[in-house]
Formats: C-alpha cells, structure tokens, sequence
C-alpha cells in the first residue's frame, strides 16, 4: 500500500510518518530522501545535487519522476510518501492531505526548533509568514505543473490535524487506507473535521475512541483563516458530547 501525505505548513506531516514507520512499519520517503536516491544514481553528491537544482529546474522534474520510479518498481511495498507533490506523481497512492487552522499551525511552528532555515519574532509572524508561503506555494504549483494544490478534489482523505492527537490521527489514515484498497481504490474525496474546530469549544475526545467520526448531512464553508458551519451543526455537538473526534463533513 502507498500512502502518499500532504498538507499545510505545521499540520503535524513528520511526527505521523515516525509513528507509520515505527509501529506500522511503513517506509518513509521524503523529498530529501528521493533527492538522496537520484543523487545516488546520477553518481554525485547531495551538496552537487541541490545546487543542480538551484540553476536548473529539470531536476525538480527528475526527482517527480524517480518519485514516481520508486512507487512502479515497490507496487507490494509499505510506503508513505512525505512530500508536497507525490499525490500528482505517485501512479497509485491513497492520497491525504492534513489541514491545520492557521492560528494553531503558527503555535507550533513558532514553538519548535526548525533551525536557522525558519525563524520567526512572534506567533503573530508566523501566522503571517505560513500564510505567505501558502500563497507562494500555491502560485508556483500552479506555473509549473499547473495544479491547484489547495483543491480538495484532489485528494482521498482531508484529515483535520488541528486538535487530534497524532497517534489517532495515524489510526484514522490506515483505517480509511485500508477502506479504499477493499473498495478497488474508488475514487472518492472524505472531510474529517474536529468538532472543536468548527465552533465546540468545549469539545473533548477519548484517547483511544472507539469511533473515529461521526456522518450526517454536515456542510461546512470557508472562512478567511478556518471553516464553519452552515448545515449540520446538531451533529457536530453530538460528536462532541460523545467525544468522537471527527465528523465528515461536505465543503459547500
């Protein structure tokens, strides 16, 4: 099975795959690693590699393609591909993408140390800054490989990361795996929001729940910085008094 994982900036995408590959036994490859891999055939260094690519953006096509290699010639293979693009360029993946509320993405991003390649005054700063780097982002997908990244049409699960714990988070995305290959990988686009996230505060949730999410006519709509409801909003506080974390949701 390949799982191929993406995201907004803070949403939690390398603590998941520590916990695929260490309980779940999954293989992990990211950017850096496949950077790695083509370096290793191309029979240069990794510093050679990354000012290649500095000068010339072939080898951005040449990394989605060996992507894309690694994935045809490991079809029987545990593998999650950590990386922005892999779901355009991996042949078949179950495809998630992890969204994340801006505000609590900055708390983290602002908390962690990221090294002198991300540095910020303020949670405020990086609320701005992530902001910045999505649109950025957003702009170059849509130049190069002519994608709308933020789509969620393009993906099989989007999976609010912003109050779950990483551990369920990681049950929830093998489970539903586990539902689409039993399924012959049907292509289908699931929205599991938190209850707190779309406006219950007080919302709590089991450590290890027994149901992960609860289903219903819930449709949410965008905000400028996170969602809210607009149908459905009984069935929100009843997983929440239930301490489901989740309820799938219908973007309008």
């Amino acid at each position: 099975m390949h799982i191929t994982l993406t995201g907004n900036l803070g949403s939690g995408k390398s603590t998941i795959c520590k916990i695929l590959e260490t309980e779940h036994h999954y293989e992990i490859y990211s950017t850096g690693k496949v950077q790695r891999k083509l370096a290793e055939d191309l029979g240069i260094s990794v510093l050679e590699m990354n000012q290649l690519m500095c000068k010339d953006h072939k080898y951005d096509n040449m990394i989605d393609d060996t992507t894309a290699k690694i994935s045809r010639e490991n079809p029987d293979k545990a593998i999650v591909f950590d990386s922005r693009l892999a779901w355009n360029f991996v042949e078949t993946s179950y495809k998630v993408f992890l969204s994340v509320s801006l505000n609590v993405a900055a708390d983290r991003v602002y908390g962690d140390n990221r090294g002198n390649v991300e540095k910020y005054s303020s949670v405020e700063d990086a609320k701005q800054q992530l902001k910045l780097r999505a649109q950025t982002e957003d702009i170059r997908y849509k130049d190069i490989y002519n994608l709308d990244y933020f789509n969620f049409l393009n993906y099989n699960l989007i999976l609010d990361s912003t109050y779950c714990t990483p551990k369920v988070l990681s049950k929830v995305i093998l489970e539903e795996a586990q539902k689409y290959k039993e399924n012959g990988e049907k292509k289908e686009t699931k929205i599991l929001m938190s209850p707190k996230r779309l406006g219950i505060e007080d919302a709590t949730m089991s450590a290890d729940p027994e149901k992960l999410y609860l289903e219903g006519d819930i449709v949410i709509e965008k905000t400028e910085d996170d969602y809210k409801v607009i149908r459905g909003m009984e069935l929100v506080k009843q997983a929440a008094e239930k301490g489901i974390p989740f309820v799938s949701v219908t973007l309008y």
